[in-house]
């Protein structure tokens, strides 16, 4: 927020309203709903209603549509509540550079995240978050799909990356990347020099799949429910890069999302694209709906975000197109 802003505020902070009816003013726009707003900031109802009619005297206008039902902001609600956001985030951001630590807010934000997601997304995002914020502490769960939507949907993480969770009504569900899932086999295997590969060609290799209680199963079987040769799994893992071992071992090939290989070239692992049919999984950010992020949980979130267009931009294979052996 500039500077601006805040002179054109302050003045009227200073007789006429303060920070605790901004607060409240925010939490009743972020959750439209005033009841939902006072349990949040742990007001009565009638004591919020009077912080926001205190708020809307002072400024002469009028800032929620109210009706039976629904609580909904005036287009001059809706600029506001930026400028207002704008001004608690930067006094939370000083209060953070000045103290260490946010006084008012956790020092640590909490990551869900697919293990095979979290080398290809949080390296670069997290160095340039600590920047930023270079004494906020970071925990990554580095948990299956199913895992971390459940990490989120309890609060145990802030918000995280999975590929399910669009189904869930509490949910919200920010597409970051589709991707496709390859075979994984040994360099020296006969699949290796193949440019692509049938579901139904796995039939007369030892196949490694991962469990069924993956995020990653459930798609790859509702997919193939209706193949008529569909091959048969030999050995049975809980993550991804345990299947990976094994294929290095040469005890068989593995079906894996593209994002589990190695990024850069491998002396032993390559991947080649499965057809009949193409699978893909697709990777999002989520987080709980009307519950906002703190400050400086919301600057990763969205630094996640523009990471995830960067990539789009540099990543040379769209979904679909031919995956390159590694």
């Amino acid at each position: 927020m500039n500077d601006a802003v805040i002179k054109k505020l302050r003045p009227a902070m200073n007789s006429q309203f303060d920070l605790a009816d901004l607060r409240a003013f925010v939490s009743v726009a972020d959750l439209s709903s005033f009841r939902a707003a006072a349990e949040a900031i742990h007001l009565s109802q009638p004591a919020l209603s009077r912080r926001i009619e205190k708020l809307e005297r002072a400024l002469g206008v009028r800032l929620f549509d109210r009706t039976t039902r629904a609580v909904m902001l005036t287009a001059i609600g809706r600029d506001f509540v930026r400028k207002a956001r704008a001004l608690l985030d930067e006094l939370e951001e000083s209060l953070i550079s000045i103290r260490g630590v946010g006084a008012t807010r956790r020092d640590e934000v909490a990551i869900a995240c697919v293990p095979s997601a979290v080398y290809y997304f949080l390296p670069r995002v997290i160095s340039r978050y600590q920047g930023t914020y270079p004494k906020i502490r970071i925990r990554i769960l580095d948990e299956g799909a199913n895992e971390a939507l459940a990490a989120v949907v309890r609060g145990e993480a802030d918000f995280g990356i999975s590929s399910i969770g669009t189904q869930e009504p509490d949910i919200e569900f920010h597409t970051l990347r589709r991707e496709r899932f390859v075979v994984a086999c040994h360099r020296d295997h006969t699949l290796a020099k193949r440019r692509n590969v049938k579901w139904s060609d796995l039939r007369d290799y030892d196949l490694m799949m991962i469990d069924k209680a993956s995020g990653n199963r459930l798609l790859l079987d509702h997919a193939l429910a209706e193949v008529s040769e569909r091959p048969q799994w030999s050995y049975e893992a809980q993550n991804s890069y345990t299947l990976l071992g094994l294929v290095e071992a040469e005890l068989g090939v593995a079906v894996v999302p593209e994002l589990a290989m190695p990024h850069s070239a491998h002396p032993t692992l390559v991947s080649v694209p499965l057809s009949d049919p193409v699978v893909t999984r697709t990777l999002g950010l989520i987080r709980r709906r009307r519950r906002p992020l703190s400050p400086v949980a919301r600057h990763l979130y969205e630094l996640l975000e523009e990471e995830a267009r960067l990539n789009r931009k540099r990543n040379a294979n769209p979904v679909g197109a031919k995956v390159r052996a590694r």
